[in-house]
């Protein structure tokens, strides 16, 4: 009689323990899609993949937009071509995307591609690299050095070196191997070393585009040997092409290093992330490295993050950056009232 009261009992309450597992099945799948909700795309458009900065940059932002982090990131590579780069951004447009973020190739033809993305309602940040719109309000902001005042701390620290060895103004016969035409780092670097040649009495012979990478540096820098005989400065925008044009002098028959005044050739660069670079510092292969931060993936998320707290983040964000050397005579350089330690590379 027991056995039979419980199974009856059984029957009458199993209504109400399947609509209760119904329940929370339903509260499960609930919590799953707002969960999915939660998630934030954002379309990164690089510009390509030209050197070891560049490489580095695109992991810094795959390393910080993740679903762990609650981002889904969509990855272009623009191969170093512009007209890639207004494709992908039209299609992350197409796709309905909450964010573009964009290293774009060069500064200018951006407008109407970023017309259609604020028309959309997609706010825009661009990294690295800036671009020359008459209407800022076509990005929401930019992450990035300042590729002039890294330049006008070369120059400083080569203005420094040149005093301490008592070396004249006229004595210096610089080429400058650019970094790709028109773009932020190439304009940057090039202006602050015009200036400075122009400041000091320095022999600014030419400049000419190595296209930040190593192969085009190498290629440039024979050219430059067989046009000039006197060359004792080389002004490398970027480690790659420092490494390439290092590997033609030695090809060549130079000696790489900081006795100008004797026959040697002095490379100076920027960037600092690549491993090769830093050892021919450690070597005085390279006498001096102007740092260039890659790392912009944890100030993008900030900034995606401040936006979708509807807060208005700075317009534009600069990164913390220095100077390497081994060269011992020195030891600081003072450009615009700041004093920058020169560090170990």
């Amino acid at each position: 009689m027991k056995k039979t009261i419980t199974l009856l009992t059984l029957l009458l309450l199993l209504p109400a323990i399947l609509a209760g597992c119904g329940s929370r099945t339903i509260e499960e799948e609930n919590k799953e899609e707002a969960t999915a909700g939660e998630i934030i795309t954002v379309g990164f458009s690089q510009l390509g993949a030209e050197s070891d900065w560049r490489n580095t940059n695109t992991a810094s932002m795959q390393e910080a937009l993740t679903p762990e982090n609650g981002f889904n990131l969509v990855y272009k590579n623009g191969q170093q071509k512009q007209a890639n780069q207004i494709t992908a951004v039209r299609t992350f447009i197409q796709q309905g995307v909450d964010y573009i973020v964009l290293a774009p190739a060069t500064e200018t033809g951006w407008e109407s591609v970023l017309t259609e993305a604020r028309d959309a309602e997609i706010p825009v940040i661009l990294v690295d690299r800036r671009v020359d719109v008459a209407d800022k309000s076509l990005y929401s902001c930019w992450v990035g050095s300042d590729f002039e005042l890294e330049s006008k701390k070369m120059t400083a620290w080569l203005k420094a070196f040149t005093d301490r060895r008592n070396i004249s103004p006229e004595n210096l016969h610089i080429v400058n191997i650019q970094g790709t035409p028109g773009s932020t780092a190439q304009i940057g670097r090039t202006r602050g070393l015009a200036n400075a040649a122009r400041e000091y009495g320095w022999d600014l012979m030419t400049e000419v585009s190595g296209d930040f990478t190593e192969n085009k540096g190498r290629e440039v820098m024979a050219a430059l040997l067989k046009g000039y005989d006197n060359i004792n400065v080389v002004y490398c925008e970027n480690d790659n092409m420092a490494i390439g044009a290092i590997d033609a002098l030695e090809s060549a028959g130079k000696r790489v290093g900081q006795n100008i005044m004797n026959g040697e050739v002095m490379v100076v660069s920027f960037d600092g992330v690549n491993e090769q670079s830093l050892q021919y510092c450690r070597e005085g292969k390279i006498s001096c490295i102007a740092e260039c931060n890659p790392l912009h993936g944890p100030r993008v998320q900030a900034l995606i993050e401040s936006l979708e707290n509807g807060e208005t983040p700075e317009k534009f964000n600069y990164v913390d950056e220095g100077l390497f050397s081994c060269v011992s005579s020195v030891k600081n350089v003072v450009v615009d009232g700041t004093e920058y330690t020169i560090q170990e590379p």
